[in-house]
């Protein structure tokens, strides 16, 4: 099948590249071309939409629903029901443009099954890399997904227990978290002995490992460790959230090249203006990018009042905090998250071979980040969304 009269982002270029046209066979483009190349006479014409590759976020909880704002609240409903709520969400992520998704947590590995049900092609909807249950402390953030570890034998148990389960990364809780009663988010929960064994476990097993870093203690101790991901990276000390920015952990991220997540979501936006975030938190940010570190679109959707659909309209809020420029944004939620998730060379780009995950758009998200929230069509794995 040839898809032709498109303007093609392809995921790394600077601009809109000279080819036209996509050949997808199989789920996967074959080719990109001139449309005047293409004597296809069933070749579908976009009528010059814009094309670019299927959006990443490379953090969510596909488990959580955003309007309950209790953790202990979430099992509530069964399991069939539960899954039902996820399978719903997964399509309305795709319909959003939202080709691919890294979930970082859960207690009963229901988004391992839906997955499966993904990628057997028994339901359409947004790729799933999962984490499974978290590795945390006891009574540690997240306790209540069964991943407590109050020593190295028990991180060995609940490492191979997500390994039965079949996940695809190990996620730990290297701080505590703000939606768990009696963890504070700027205290540590592992040390760097500790997170390094995490790391060597989980490598050992071929895993990436992604960590949860609110304060600065952890984010240092996770860097030393050397994890492939730093969620959120909020620079929490005894002054606040961003108040204890650390420029040594900074350079040692950077040679590390360990991935930020910085989960920044769509209700960020309320925060554009405010003093603290424009000259605290967005100068973190600045100062980690000067410093080499590549950021990564992500928005922890799930917790309360942020949904799994909102990526689009996260990548501009994103964009302002983090000082990217358009195409870096882009960049970050295509093919540098692709590659810091472990997917490098199937999804991230338009490029030949690369699995074909398409957003269509009536105008270029090149120019205006906000097009992002309204795709006109997306295609995912060659077949397009309803």
């Amino acid at each position: 099948m040839w898809i032709k009269n498109l303007k093609i982002w392809d995921g790394v270029s600077d601009q809109h590249i000279d080819a036209d046209a996509i050949e997808i066979e199989a789920g996967r483009i074959v080719s990109l071309d001139s449309s005047d190349a293409v004597d296809d006479r069933s070749a579908m014409n976009m009528g010059g939409l814009t094309v670019i590759p299927g959006l990443i976020d490379a953090h969510v909880h596909m488990c959580l629903n955003p309007d309950v704002r209790d953790p202990m609240a979430q099992d509530k409903p069964d399991r069939e029901v539960l899954l039902r709520e996820m399978t719903s969400r997964s399509i309305e992520m795709l319909r959003a443009g939202i080709t691919t998704a890294r979930d970082l947590g859960g207690g009963a590995w229901l988004e391992l099954v839906l997955r499966d049900q993904i990628n057997r092609g028994e339901v359409i909807g947004t790729r799933l890399v999962c984490a499974g249950q978290p590795i945390t402390s006891v009574k540690g953030h997240c306790h209540f997904w069964g991943g407590e570890a109050k020593d190295v034998a028990d991180v060995a148990a609940v490492i191979e227990r997500q390994i039965s389960h079949g996940v695809d990364l190990i996620k730990v809780m290297a701080t505590g978290g703000t939606l768990t009663a009696g963890t504070t988010p700027a205290d540590a929960q592992f040390d760097v002995e500790s997170l390094s064994e995490i790391v060597r476990m989980a490598n050992d097993n071929h895993f990436l490992v992604a960590a949860h870093c609110h304060g600065t203690s952890g984010i240092r101790n996770a860097s030393e460790a050397g994890v492939t991901t730093i969620e959120h990276c909020s620079w929490v000390g005894e002054a606040g959230w961003g108040r204890a920015y650390d420029e040594a952990v900074t350079r040692q991220i950077a040679e590390k090249g360990i991935w930020v997540s910085p989960t920044i979501n769509a209700g960020w936006r309320r925060y554009i203006g405010s003093p603290n975030f424009e000259t605290n938190i967005k100068g973190n940010y600045d100062k980690m990018r000067q410093a080499g570190i590549k950021l990564i679109s992500s928005t922890d959707a799930g917790i309360p009042n942020v949904r799994h659909h909102d990526l689009g309209l996260a990548i501009p809020v994103f964009a302002h905090f983090a000082g990217l420029t358009n195409v870096e944004a882009l960049r970050a939620a295509t093919s540098d998250c692709a590659e810091a998730i472990g997917l490098a060379n199937e999804v991230g780009q338009l490029k030949a071979g690369w699995s074909a995950d398409l957003v269509f758009f009536e105008h270029s998200p090149l120019d205006d980040l906000e097009q992002l929230a309204n795709p006109a069509r997306v295609m995912a794995r060659g077949r397009f969304a309803a």
